[in-house]
């Protein structure tokens, strides 16, 4: 898939709606609809991924947010090849993406590895995570390039922590958040761990694994968990 957007303008912008808009009708315009990947695709963090799911208790299914899922092809592959039953939530802040993936998964009629798993497609602005889905909700985050935009944009690095702090109330307290980026970890955690601290009430608790080097680039696998602070 092309990007028509000039790259500075695409990067000083990317904590805007209209710009994802644009990007994803611009691109798509070509004939022939294809997922496009920030980073890499499912198949670079399944064993990442799905080991994840396994390890989280599942009286019921598994709720997952791909969180500023584009038109990636990451929270169907989920749905379709997790063995466990899942609850698959893709959401974009650009109702383009939504409306290219609702069309190209019905298009493609995907079935689940389990007859109970589900999957669907939201328009959702990522900083009313909160509003949205309540505290405690869901299961397992992903995070693919999503806070990455907005900290590398010229005016998302409040919307990026507060993004995070979001995360972090949604999460059951068995859940955790899966960031994938390129950031060395010696920054990252460390933005992590500051960001995600709400004083007198939670902490984040934070690891890190090396997924591996993908065109020359080093990408890495933070897990990330709220701990509660004791008043």
């Amino acid at each position: 898939m092309k990007c028509y957007l000039g790259t500075a303008e695409l990067i000083n912008n990317m904590d805007k709606k209209a710009t994802w808009d644009r990007f994803y009708t611009e691109n798509s315009k070509a004939t022939n609809f294809k997922n496009f990947e920030w980073f890499f695709g499912f198949d670079a963090i399944r064993d990442f991924i799905l080991p994840m799911l396994h390890s989280l208790p599942n009286s019921d299914a598994l709720h997952v947010l791909d969180m500023g899922c584009g038109t990636s092809a990451l929270g169907p592959c989920i749905y379709r090849y997790s063995p466990w039953p899942v609850q698959v939530t893709c959401a974009d802040i650009s109702a383009i993406a939504v409306r290219l993936m609702q069309e190209h998964t019905e298009t493609k009629a995907l079935q689940p590895q389990n007859t109970s798993s589900k999957l669907d497609f939201l328009e959702l602005d990522c900083t009313h995570l909160h509003k949205h889905f309540g505290s405690e909700s869901l299961d397992l985050i992903l995070d693919k390039g999503t806070i990455d935009a907005l900290l590398r944009s010229r005016e998302g690095g409040a919307k990026a922590s507060w993004v995070l702090k979001q995360c972090l109330k949604v999460l059951k307290a068995s859940g955790s958040l899966l960031q994938f980026s390129d950031e060395d970890p010696d920054a990252r955690m460390l933005w992590l761990e500051k960001e995600g601290r709400e004083p007198g009430v939670m902490a984040a608790d934070v690891g890190v694994q090396e997924v591996g080097e993908l065109r020359g680039v080093t990408y890495y696998c933070y897990q990330v968990t709220a701990r509660p602070v004791a008043q």
